[in-house]
């Protein structure tokens, strides 16, 4: 029998985490002392190790609570009911990832059209291009060598041309 804290120790999370998934109903201590204190078994504690394992690899505590009711069920479920909460999560997480990789090509596009040099935001490629209704990066073209001996050139001087344009 463990109390909150010697479960929250044992599995290496702390005792807020352990009340957050009771009240979930994820998690129910076996009992509690005359005093009130939760007391868990090894079942509690296995049944932690199998939200914290899920949790770990991507589901939601509203997937964890449907794959804890197969597991308290297994004998009146299939696997295929398993293997579909897999699927499903596996695709969410391709899709994200394909998100996440749009986002990076997105935001290195941005990065790579600005000299990020000490000039005025005034005509900044990457401020126009989210300005733009285009979906077009133009990249900046000067030389900050070339600047500092030029002051005589106004800020709109400086060379802007698409990614197409500069072969990038």
């Amino acid at each position: 029998m463990y109390r909150i804290g010697e479960l929250a120790d044992l599995c290496e999370v702390k005792a807020d985490t352990l009340r957050f998934y009771e009240k979930h109903g994820l998690l129910t201590p076996s009992s509690r002392t005359e005093s009130g204190y939760r007391v868990y078994t090894q079942d509690d504690a296995a049944r932690l190790r199998f939200i914290l394992r899920a949790k770990a690899v991507g589901f939601t505590l509203n997937e964890i609570s449907e794959l804890l009711s197969i597991e308290l069920d297994k004998s009146n479920r299939v696997c295929a009911d398993v293997k579909g909460m897999v699927d499903i999560k596996l695709a969410q997480v391709q899709a994200k990832m394909a998100e996440l990789t749009h986002f990076q090509t997105s935001l290195q596009s941005l990065s790579d059209a600005c000299c990020g040099g000490p000039r005025s935001a005034e005509h900044c490629s990457i401020l126009e291009a989210l300005e733009s209704s285009t979906e077009r990066v133009r990249a900046e073209h000067h030389s900050h060598r070339h600047e500092v001996h030029q002051h005589h050139e106004p800020h709109h001087a400086h060379s802007k041309v698409t990614h197409e344009e500069s072969g990038n």
